[in-house]
């Protein structure tokens, strides 16, 4: 399989390294990136990345390719994607896809005019295994209806540093941290209501990375944890008094079309992390968490527990399970057209939950989003221009 890479930084040289291992006939046979950070993981491992090309345009032209993969900044990513779809290739994107509502529109008429299974996304977590015995179980009605859902994710500090040091810090680069990181899990919990968000609401700020905090003022000089995590494009050494727009704690509340109520709750400094829910249904509860590694399951007539399921994580994963998964299914779908578990239409569903819970923080409002769908939808469906 010939694949060309636009923006090889660290997660496309990664997943790359975990493509070949899953598939020896992969190849990367050019890229397009100014300072691929992705490209010394690559060579270390003795894989090629092929010729470095000027643009993407010049790739495009030069070389046959079976995927084009994109990871360049996501405020480019619709740039990239068009280019890919009018030159008739298949498509995988890196989450998130789009950085705005209006780009999400834009992108929905491209899906309209060029079809919808042009492009995939990698909204990773939905390869999982903990989600998909979650799915199997909920298919099977172990929960009933989903009338509720508390959800959240909090990371380390090193990694809610590395944001405040990235070219992530930056909202009209990213889109925003809840875009940019939480979008998996809103993809997730999205899969499990069966519906679309229709009213959000949610507050936040940045309490954590403030000078006020920095270990430095009490005297303490080593700050290794805070740069354990390499950053690539326009990466800065400031963390406590980082340049950047985001938050570093975020709680939204969301009711979505079927009436299904979810609180989501994101922290970049916590130090025992954990990305955990529950789900309660009309018959039963599903309690997990991806790192920590559980899914369990109550009933709810009797109060039995009746699923207690462990997971361990993978020497090749960054995802619990989920990278070596997810590359298996893009090759395939690629070679043969077998369908994915999430798609392009799950992943902007997923972005636009993100940015209203940016716009009702930053606007103090209950935001409605049934306009925007309104016109998503006419955009994805109507006419081609």
């Amino acid at each position: 399989m010939r694949v060309g890479i636009i923006g090889l930084g660290f997660r496309l040289g990664y997943l790359g390294y975990v493509l070949k291992a899953v598939e020896p006939d992969f190849e990367i046979v050019g890229y397009v990136d100014p300072d691929p950070a992705g490209l010394p993981g690559l060579q270390a491992k003795g894989i090629s990345a092929g010729k470095a090309y000027a643009t993407p345009e010049d790739l495009i032209a030069s070389e046959k390719l079976d995927l084009l993969m994109i990871g360049s900044p996501n405020h480019m990513h619709l740039d990239h994607i068009r280019l890919g779809l009018e030159a008739g290739l298949k498509i995988f994107c890196e989450k998130p896809v789009v950085t705005t509502i209006g780009e999400s529109i834009e992108l929905a008429r491209l899906m309209n005019r060029y079809g919808h299974e042009r492009v995939q996304v990698g909204l990773v977590l939905r390869y999982s295994p903990l989600y998909r015995d979650l799915r199997a179980l909920q298919a099977e009605g172990k929960l009933g209806h989903v009338v509720s859902i508390e959800a959240a994710e909090h990371i380390e500090p090193y990694h809610g540093a590395f944001f405040m040091r990235d070219w992530r810090r930056y909202g009209r680069y990213s889109g925003s941290f809840m875009l940019e990181k939480c979008c998996h899990d809103l993809d997730l919990y999205n899969g499990v209501v069966g519906a679309r968000p229709q009213r959000v609401a949610s507050f936040g700020g940045r309490k954590s990375f403030v000078p006020e905090n920095d270990p430095a003022r009490e005297g303490i000089n080593d700050v290794e944890l805070f740069h354990r995590k390499p950053s690539g494009w326009l990466g800065s050494n400031r963390v406590f008094d980082s340049d950047g727009d985001i938050i570093d704690y975020q709680v939204a509340i969301v009711e979505y079309e079927n009436g299904v109520g979810m609180n989501f709750h994101t922290n970049l400094n916590v130090p025992d992390q954990f990305r955990r829910f529950a789900i309660m249904g009309s018959r039963g509860k599903a309690e997990g968490d991806f790192v920590r590694g559980y899914l369990n399951v109550h009933e709810q007539l009797t109060g039995k527990h009746i699923v207690a399921n462990t997971y361990s994580a993978t020497a090749l994963s960054e995802h619990y399970g989920a990278d070596e998964q997810m590359a298996a299914d893009l090759l395939a779908n690629a070679r043969s057209g077998v369908p994915l578990p999430v798609s392009t239409l799950n992943a902007l569903e997923a972005g636009i939950l993100a940015l209203a819970m940016d716009e009702a923080r930053m606007t103090k409002s209950v935001i409605d989003l049934r306009p925007v769908w309104d016109r998503f939808d006419e955009a994805l469906h109507g006419r081609t221009g």
